[in-house]
């Protein structure tokens, strides 16, 4: 009979952790001087944080134009993603954090006259914000940047601003930023802003991930880890091409996938779990 029991005992704890989901917040808000006014942020938690006192790795994952901080939580389904990840192995327990970069100005880096300073938002108040906020490792090994079109773009210029604060780096379907200085003249001038050809040069200099990859210094090549990712019928396959053409040349070491499909949620939702696990093995100490 007490073997009846225990057993019934065992079989309701493991079907109430089976049952244990993450948490998902998608309208939360920290205010911002830099950008004056508040900024909106959606936040993952695991099934685990609210139950543990332990601290976990995080995820900075980025959303597309057009997209606002909740378009990995409504499109991407990153709750239920995450939780089958983790539930199944294949990924650790993480936060997962997403910021918006479509209000007030769209994209994740400073202008050109340095007017609207969202990059410096993101490192300056944004993460220190974050990982004061919620139980979070602030080592360089558990912190990862990912993201899709737009975030790919911000993923690939993020870690390459700063291989210091990232153990990966997971660009999806990504915008690797103009293509020619004339491409970047083109752009500004569509977003109304000027300024002098040095200045332009400058700013397409930062901007371009192909150009970073090219004048990146040989003690930083293994600096962070990365996963590139994009459709064969994505209309952004032209820049990353080059980019692994590039990291090729450089000797980066780098994953380079191709799979089937285009510039769509169901690419990146398809994309998701293998990021998850991808930096995990770094959060794990592969």
């Amino acid at each position: 009979m007490k073997k009846l029991i225990l057993t019934l005992i065992s079989l309701s704890l493991g079907f109430a952790l089976l049952a244990q989901t993450g948490k998902v917040k998608d309208n939360l808000t920290l205010p911002s001087k830099l950008l004056k006014g508040d900024r909106k942020y959606a936040v993952y938690l695991p099934p685990d944080y609210e139950t543990s006192e332990r601290s976990y790795p995080v995820l900075y994952l980025l959303h597309g134009a057009g997209d606002d901080q909740t378009g990995w939580v409504q499109f991407g389904e990153v709750l239920h993603i995450a939780d089958k990840a983790i539930a199944e192995g294949t990924a650790t327990p993480m936060i997962i954090v997403m910021p918006d970069a479509n209000t007030g100005q769209r994209g994740y880096f400073n202008d050109l006259k340095n007017e609207w300073r969202y990059e410096d938002f993101f490192f300056d108040e944004f993460m220190p914000y974050i990982e004061k906020t919620y139980r979070i490792k602030k080592e360089k090994r558990f912190r990862a940047v990912a993201g899709l079109s737009m975030g790919g773009g911000g993923s690939f210029m993020y870690a390459l601003h700063h291989p210091e604060l990232f153990s990966s780096a997971c660009p999806l379907s990504a915008y690797i930023g103009p293509l020619t200085l004339a491409d970047a003249k083109a752009g500004l001038e569509r977003s109304n802003q000027k300024g002098t050809d040095a200045e332009i040069e400058a700013y397409f200099n930062k901007h371009n991930a192909i150009n970073l990859v090219n004048n990146i210094k040989d003690d930083q090549k293994k600096a962070v880890r990365w996963y590139i990712d994009c459709g064969d019928d994505d209309f952004l396959y032209e820049g990353n091409s080059l980019i692994h053409i590039a990291m090729k040349k450089k000797e980066i070491p780098h994953e380079f996938r191709v799979r089937n499909g285009a510039h769509t949620w169901t690419y990146w939702r398809e994309a998701l779990p293998t990021v998850l696990s991808f930096i995990s093995d770094a959060f794990h100490q592969y």
